[in-house]
């Protein structure tokens, strides 16, 4: 059976940045980089995005388009004889499987918040902790969170079932372009409130006391964790993408493009959160340690509800929201779906889909049930949702990002010789042969060194 392939260079593109832009690039790294130095963190952040996210990223694409394959099978085809990287594989399908876990909880989040603000019926709500509260009844909702988090899914397969092209590649595009507009449209208006000047001073002008004052070390740490995380590398969320575009094109212009579009995304966020945070709050009030989806639902309400068409921007927000997540969502089912498609005989669509749609039912009811009836069960101090969060974030994406590396520049694995003649096939910017020695020798360290320190 024929693979599939995209439709237009700029279904690629869209899709593999909607697959790297997750719910993280909005209310996490506006309130990292102001409380770690505004510009200054931001230009140490794009650094690691360099050095650390753009060398994976190309080995994840590469493998991808190789291989022709998704990280179910890549590995099998591409190594030689008797060598055991395929066994990624178990590690990549069960990182798919665990990421989507808790992501389609958190998504189900946003659809309700939607409908919050689409109805006004939290609109007159001002504080952050009566809006707490509000947050805390809907997480501890069972019923709710079931039917919405299982509407997630329904609709992520759908789009699935409807082929590559057709369903994949149109409605992605349409959510992507969207969100966009949105986030625009959203920052423009951020930057018109009464003390937008004092939260953009304080978020872009950098601060080296803030970043003394934080640690120098805490700070570099803290950049390297979120340029790294942001771009879901390692468990072959991108790779799959790689396997359905040809080799008209080099590698490097496409994973530029890629990480330019979610790091626009980051810090287009920033121009929402810091103006209104200024005009509204006094300033942010979260910290940059802890701070997590919550900070959404309670700082950022509260500040919706005090503006002037508060129930418009929480509704356009909470939107731009719902295309983040599922544009997310759509792009790591397409992997699933993809595994199912390689690993198995069946070869429909719609009934790969429909398993997939009974056990996700099944498999996110743990990180459902964590946040109320199974509040008390602890691994490890974790409750069942940050515990599969952790081990995606903490282990899955830094070892899959090694494995990538290796695999890619040692003579162990498919060598530095095939990866190179892989990104550079085609037209565009080249990927320069002197990166080499740095991806074998200096990046599998870094890795090493993020993997350490996340887990610690």
């Amino acid at each position: 059976m024929e693979r599939e392939k995209f439709g237009s260079r700029l279904g690629f593109i869209l899709i593999s940045a909607g697959c790297a832009i997750g719910l993280g690039n909005v209310y996490r790294f506006p309130i990292i980089a102001g409380a770690y130095g505004g510009a200054a963190f931001v230009i140490i952040y794009i650094l690691f995005l360099l050095l650390l996210g753009l060398p994976v990223m190309m080995a994840e694409l590469a493998v991808g388009r190789a291989s022709q394959r998704s990280i179910a099978t890549s590995f099998d085809v591409l190594e030689k004889p008797k060598q055991k990287w395929h066994l990624m594989k178990y590690a990549g399908v069960a990182g798919n499987y665990l990421l989507m876990m808790f992501y389609c909880t958190i998504s189900c989040w946003m659809f309700i918040y939607f409908f919050k603000y689409l109805t006004g019926s939290i609109i007159d709500i001002k504080d952050a902790e009566s809006l707490g509260s509000v947050f805390g009844g809907v997480v501890t909702d069972t019923s709710l969170n079931i039917y919405v988090t299982y509407a997630v899914i329904i609709i992520g397969f759908l789009v699935c079932a409807l082929g590559l092209q057709k369903g994949v590649e149109r409605i992605t595009k349409v959510m992507m372009v969207a969100l966009l507009v949105l986030l625009i449209g959203l920052g423009i208006y951020s930057c018109t409130l009464s003390n937008a000047a004092e939260g953009l001073k304080f978020y872009l002008i950098p601060s080296f006391s803030k970043m003394a004052e934080a640690g120098v070390g805490t700070v570099v740490s803290a950049a390297m964790g979120q340029a790294f995380f942001t771009l879901s590398i390692g468990i072959g969320s991108v790779a799959i993408f790689g396997s359905y575009i040809g080799r008209e094109r080099r590698l490097l212009g496409e994973a530029c493009t890629i990480i330019g579009l979610d790091t626009f995304v980051a810090l287009m966020s920033g121009l929402i959160v810091f103006p209104a945070c200024f005009t509204y709050n006094n300033g942010v009030t979260a910290d940059a340690g802890t701070v997590g989806a919550g900070f959404l639902f309670t700082t950022l309400s509260s500040i919706f509800n005090q503006m002037a068409g508060g129930r418009i921007v929480g509704t356009l927000f909470f939107l731009f929201m719902i295309f983040a997540a599922m544009s997310t969502v759509i792009a790591v089912f397409e992997n699933i779906v993809s595994f199912w498609l390689e690993l198995t005989k069946i070869k429909k669509r719609w009934v790969i889909c429909l398993i997939n749609i009974a056990l996700m039912m099944v498999l996110c009811l743990p990180c459902i049930l964590s946040n109320n009836l199974w509040a008390d069960i602890k691994v490890f101090g974790f409750n069942l949702m940050d515990l599969e969060d952790h081990v995606v974030s903490n282990w899955l994406l830094p070892i899959g990002s090694l494995v990538y590396v290796l695999f890619c520049t040692t003579r162990y694995g498919w060598g530095a010789k095939n990866f190179m003649a892989e990104v550079n096939a085609g037209e565009g910017a080249k990927y320069p042969q002197w990166i080499m020695p740095y991806m074998k020798f200096v990046l599998p360290v870094i890795i090493l060194v993020v993997f350490i320190v996340s887990v610690l």
